[in-house]
C-alpha cells in the first residue's frame, strides 16, 4: 500500500450544517457508499465538498452514489478510482447510516478500506486531508457523516445497570466482570435503591469504571453526577427541562428517547448520544408496542448524533443495529454478566 499525505490540514471554520431537520423530504432513497481509508499512521482521508454541490465546504468520507445495477462494493472501487486515482480493497462495513434532507433521503453505506495502491490526488478538484482519528469531529461534516465518526471512535454497546438488589459487594464485583469483558460505556441506573445507599454504590462504581477507563455516566440525578464528577443520562421525560447542555463539554450526556420529537430535543440542546427503543419485545415492557428496525430508522434519519439501539438487544443483534444507522446497542440484561 502506498500513500502520499498532504500536509496537516487547517481545520475547517464552517458551521455544521441546519439541513438535519427534513421538511418532506422526497420518498425516494438515493443509496451513497463512502470508504474509510487509513494511511501508515494511522490517519483517515476525508474529502471537501467542492463550490456548487449541496453542503459545499464541508468534509465527507470520500465516495459517491450508486450507478443502476453496481453493487455497493463496486460502487465505492468507482468512486474512489474516479475521485483520488486509487485501486481499493473494500474491507467489512463499519455502518449505514438513514438520512432525511429537506429534499432528499439518502442511505450512506460506509465501509472500511482493507488496502489501497496508488497515489491519493483530489482529481474532482477536492481539497483533501489527513486527520488524526481523534481530531475527526473537528470537521464541519454533512449530517449523515457525523454518526460514521462515533462509529470509528465510540463503543457499541451502552451498558444500563440493573437494581443492585439486596447484595452491594455482589453488584459491584458483576460491574467489575461486566467492565473486564470489554465494556468501555456504562449508565449507573437504580432508581428504586435508597438515596445514602446509592450515592456510596455509585461512588464505587465510578471509582470501577475509571479503573477501566471506561466512560460512566449517573441515570437522571444531576447533582450526584456533578458531586462524582461523570456524565449524565437523561430521561425522556428530563428533555423539555433543558436548552441547552446541562453539563460541561468534556462530561458526556446521553438520554433516553421514544419518539421523534423526544429525540431532536436531544439534539437541540447538545446531547452527545441518545437511546431510542424498544425496538424488540422486552419482559419489563410486555404490553408496549416495539419500534422494530423500520421504526428507529425512521427515528434515526432525523438527527445526526450518534443513537443506540435498546430492548430485547444483545451483543448478537450490533450487527443489524449498524445497518440500520446505530452507533450500536444499549441493554441490561444482555451486558450484566450472568452471576
Amino acid at each position: 500500500m502506498s500513500s502520499t499525505a498532504p500536509p496537516e490540514p487547517v481545520i475547517a471554520t464552517i458551521v455544521r450544517s441546519s439541513e438535519d431537520e427534513p421538511n418532506a423530504p422526497s420518498s425516494r432513497t438515493i443509496e451513497v457508499v463512502a470508504g474509510v481509508i487509513r494511511d501508515r499512521r494511522g490517519r483517515i482521508l476525508l474529502a471537501r465538498r467542492t463550490e456548487g454541490r449541496d453542503l459545499a465546504g464541508l468534509w465527507e468520507f470520500p465516495g459517491g452514489k450508486h450507478e443502476p445495477g453496481e453493487t455497493a462494493e463496486e460502487a465505492l472501487k468507482r468512486e474512489l478510482r474516479e475521485e483520488l486515482g486509487i485501486e481499493i480493497d473494500v474491507g467489512a462495513p463499519l455502518i449505514r447510516v438513514p438520512q432525511a434532507y429537506p429534499a432528499k433521503r439518502l442511505r450512506l453505506d460506509v465501509r472500511e478500506v482493507r488496502a489501497w495502491r496508488g497515489t491519493v490526488r483530489g482529481l474532482e478538484g477536492q481539497a483533501l486531508a489527513w486527520v488524526a482519528p481523534h481530531k475527526l469531529a473537528d470537521y464541519a461534516m454533512p449530517p449523515a457523516d457525523i454518526p460514521v465518526v462515533a462509529a470509528l471512535l465510540q463503543p457499541d454497546r451502552y451498558l444500563v445497570t440493573p437494581e443492585p438488589g439486596g447484595d452491594d459487594a455482589s453488584w459491584l464485583a458483576t460491574l467489575e466482570r461486566a467492565l473486564a469483558s470489554g465494556i468501555r460505556r456504562v449508565q449507573l441506573r437504580a432508581p428504586a435503591c435508597e438515596p445514602v445507599r446509592w450515592q456510596r454504590l455509585a461512588t464505587q462504581g465510578v471509582a470501577l469504571c475509571r479503573a477501566a477507563d471506561a466512560e460512566v455516566l449517573i441515570n437522571a440525578n444531576l447533582e450526584l453526577a456533578a458531586l462524582v464528577g461523570v456524565g449524565v443520562h437523561l430521561r425522556a421525560s428530563q428533555l423539555s427541562g433543558f436548552t441547552s447542555r446541562p453539563l460541561a463539554n468534556g462530561q458526556p450526556v446521553g438520554a433516553s428517547c421514544h419518539n421523534m420529537d423526544e429525540l431532536r430535543a436531544a439534539q437541540a440542546i447538545g446531547c452527545d448520544f441518545a437511546v431510542v427503543g424498544a425496538i424488540k419485545p422486552t419482559a419489563t415492557h410486555p404490553d408496549a408496542t416495539p419500534l422494530g428496525w423500520e421504526g428507529f430508522a425512521a427515528m434515526r434519519e432525523t438527527v445526526s448524533l450518534p443513537v443506540y439501539a435498546i430492548g430485547g438487544m444483545g451483543i448478537d443483534d450490533i450487527a443489524e443495529a449498524r445497518l440500520h444507522g446505530a452507533q450500536g446497542i444499549a441493554a441490561i440484561r444482555s451486558l450484566w454478566p450472568e452471576m
